[in-house]
Order: C-alpha cells, then structure tokens, then sequence
C-alpha cells in the first residue's frame, strides 16, 4: 500500500505496511482519569480516531486499543479530597469522558484495558527484568529499573544519558543508585488507602506508570506491534521508559512505529492542567457545536501545534457552513464504495496516505463542494460525504446543521444580498438563484419589493 507515516523513531516518513497482512495493531496511551477531559486530551484522542478511520477506509482491519491509567498519585489525592473510594471516582471520571469524547464522533478503541486490571501482568513483566539484572530493589522499598544497563535508552528522543544526566533532579533519599533510572513498583505508603496497595513478590504496593503501558500493550497486542502513539509530551520520559521496559524484557521491537500528535496551545503556552489554561471539552461544547469543534482540531494536521481560540472556532463554523450549504442545495446519492479512481477521491487518497494529510485533504473536499454547487450533481454530492465521512464530518442533516446557531452574521448576508443584486443586474439568473438558494439553506429568507431586497429568519 502507499501509506506513508512519519516515525518519531527514525524520525523519517516511512512506507507502512502492517507486520501481519492486512491487520493493523495500535495502542494508544490514553487519559490518566482524575478530572474532566480537556481539549488537549480531544486533540491527541480524535488524531488517532482518523489514524483508525483512514486505515479502515484503506481496507485494512485494525485493532486498536487505548489504556486508561486509573491508578497514580493525582488520583489517590484527588479521591482523598472529595471523600471517595478511588473506584467511584475513576468509574465517574471514564463515564464522563465516554459522554464528551462520543459526542465528538470519536470512536471507541476495540479494547480499552484498566491498569488495575493488568498489575498480575506488571509484576511479571518486572520478575522479568530484575532477572535480567534490569531490575533493582531499592533501599525505600521500590523497586528502579536500572537504565543504564539498557544499551538503546534515549533512541526515541534522541538525548544522550550524558544529556539526559545534565538536566537531572532527584533527591538523594529516594533509594535509586543513578539519578536517571525509574520506578517500576511503588512501595505502600501508610497513607495510602487499602485499594491503592497490591500484595507482590516485591512487597506491598502499586506500579509505577511507565510499567503499566509496557504490560497492557503486550498483554493486548503482543510483544512487538505496528503503531505506538499518543501526545508529544508522552515521546519522554514515558515512551522511552515503555521502550526500556518492554525491549529489555522480551529483546525485541516494542513498536514498528511511534507515533505523536502536537499540542494544543493558548497564548503560545501548551494546554494543560498543571498551567490552569485549559478549556474541559464540555465548557467548549457549551459554546459551539460538536462537529464545529471536530473540524477545527481536524483541519491541522495531527503532527502541527493547534492554536485554540474563540476566532479559530468560529472561522472552523464557518468554513464547516459552506460544506453542508453543498449538500443543502441537492440530494446526494448514496454511495455504496468510493471509487478511489475518481479525481477527487485519488487526491483525497494521496492526501491522506502521506502522513494522514488532513489540512490537504479538507482542501479536496472545499473543491468538491465548490463543483457541486456549480453542477447540482448528485453523485458528487455523494463523494463529498463519503469522502468527508473518512473524517467523520458532513454526516449530519445539512438543513439542521444549518439552521443551529444563535444568529446571523448580518454583514455576510448584505453582502450575499448585493452580490445577487449585481447577478441579476448582469442577467446572471443561474447565480442570483444560487445565492437566493445558498441563504436559505442558512435558515436566511429573501423579501425582494420595490424598496430594494430585506431577509428574515425562516420559520
């Protein structure tokens, strides 16, 4: 196949084809669940929706899987503050991020394991590597992988130990031998509540996050798979370590590809919870539209930085308005397949098999509309949804996409009023019906008398 993805590995656009023909296996790192989901959370979550969305349109089967971390140190405090049992609150929080994610049309992955459902599958995984001498029981009670016992660490961000040691803190009481090696199991603290503590070989207590992803993965998707993603922010220390771990236990590939998408910012600073400028997906939903917020994290492309503002919102609700005010104007035919032959699909297809091109794929689907709304064709009609349907976008009914919202830009209408008067002026009939139609597609009815032309809202 052509499909080309970009690598952080080998930091190089590569060929892809899947180790077991015709299956792809992804996994995913997914939301460590304390609190709401935010944008940014949105953004790494629908990158990989179109990564499965694509690679399913290609053909192929995919099985996806994306974790949830619901034990870690946010979590615990976070239960302790509001006086409930870990289990409540992490019940709560995936239920909530289910309803805010499916509302965005991102599609559930096909297995979607809890770290606490895997630490039998952790302790292994750390038998393993202390048996390799990967491994070390601390004086504190934890138990540190030694990293530089593993000869790759630092292939997948590219940093040497001797970089890495230079930005190194970590305090002499925590019972590792080198400041750069890591947790893999967590000593119980007595403060600890009781579901927070595992009986294990190593004593009680709870993994360490990196081991839980390395567990998963291989318990899920076998030791060595086709595609490891998630944020940007995840390339180090946590993919490294997952690298570490998983490599160093079994010798092999952990993943044929890494995979990260960029981060969503404000004010040319990362969203995040840590910096308090974060906007949750349910007080953007408040504001705009699901698909309006789809298309606007859609429409960049995956690796890019994603600036978020009220203005880009809105210009996405706009840009979003002109696809559906194609499919407004005429009936699309059902489309059983693409054909990938056709000119408009084949640039489409090109677009996305180099490294999921979203950016020029919407830019295909612009053009589409454009034809459309100078044909009337139906069958075109058709390949814009089926086409945008590869996104997730364009699958609602045009007229109620069309006629939601809380106004009307009054400037954008006087303006579509003039430009129809110059069309009759010219005799250009075909156009002044074309606007007439494109405004009422909007929800916009025109009054033309002796006066001149006035609108209103349609009833």
């Amino acid at each position: 196949m052509s499909l080309r993805i970009y690598n952080t590995l080998s930091r190089a656009l590569e060929d892809f084809s899947p180790l077991e023909p015709g299956h792809v296996r992804m996994y995913v790192c997914g939301m460590t669940i304390y609190d709401l989901c935010h944008i940014g959370h949105a953004r790494m979550m629908m990158a990989f929706d179109v990564v499965q969305r694509w690679l399913k349109a290609s053909g192929l089967r995919v099985t996806y899987v994306r974790n949830i971390t619901d034990i870690d140190d946010k979590i615990i405090r976070r239960a302790l503050e509001r006086g409930i049992t870990i289990r409540q609150l992490t019940d709560e929080m995936i239920a909530a991020m289910h309803q805010d994610i499916g509302a965005l049309g991102i599609e559930p992955p096909a297995v979607e394991p809890r770290a606490t459902e895997y630490v039998p599958q952790m302790l292994s995984l750390i038998g393993q590597l202390e048996g390799k001498g990967l491994a070390y029981r601390a004086t504190n009670g934890d138990v540190n992988y030694s990293v530089r016992k593993f000869a790759g660490y630092g292939k997948l961000s590219g940093k040497s130990l001797d970089e890495l040691r230079a930005g190194e803190r970590v305090a002499v009481q925590d019972g590792k031998e080198d400041p750069l090696d890591f947790v893999l199991w967590k000593s119980a603290k007595p403060e600890e509540p009781p579901e927070a503590k595992w009986d294990s070989p190593f004593g009680t207590g709870r993994p360490g996050w990196h081991i839980e992803c390395s567990a998963m993965s291989c318990a899920t998707l076998g030791e060595t798979f086709d595609i490891h993603g998630g944020g940007a922010d995840l390339q180090f220390p946590h993919h490294e370590n997952e690298i570490a771990q998983s490599e160093g236990a079994t010798g092999k590939p952990l993943a044929k590809f890494w995979v990260h998408n960029g981060f969503v910012r404000v004010d040319n600073e990362k969203m995040s919870k840590s910096l308090g400028n974060f906007f949750t997906i349910r007080d953007v939903l408040q504001q705009y539209d699901a698909e309006t917020v789809r298309f606007f994290i859609v429409r960049a492309h995956y690796r890019s930085a994603l600036n978020y503002s009220d203005a880009h919102l809105d210009d996405a609700r706009q840009a979003l308005k002109r696809l559906y005010t194609a499919l407004s104007l005429v009936a699309p035919s059902e489309v059983a397949s693409i054909d990938w032959a056709d000119p408009y699909a084949a640039r489409f297809k090109a677009a996305m098999d180099e490294d999921f091109g979203t950016p020029e794929a919407i830019a295909v689907l612009f053009d589409l509309a454009s034809e459309v709304n100078k044909t009337r064709s139906p069958q075109l009609a058709g390949l814009l949804k089926a086409l945008a349907g590869c996104l997730g976008l364009l699958q609602g009914d045009p007229q109620a996409f069309l006629q939601a919202g809380a106004g009307f830009d009054e400037a954008a209408i006087q303006a579509q009023i003039a430009a129809r008067a110059a069309a009759k002026a010219g005799k250009d009939f075909a156009e002044a019906d074309r606007i007439r139609n494109a405004l009422l597609a909007q929800g916009i009815v025109l009054k033309d008398s002796a006066a001149g032309t006035t609108w209103e809202a349609a009833q």
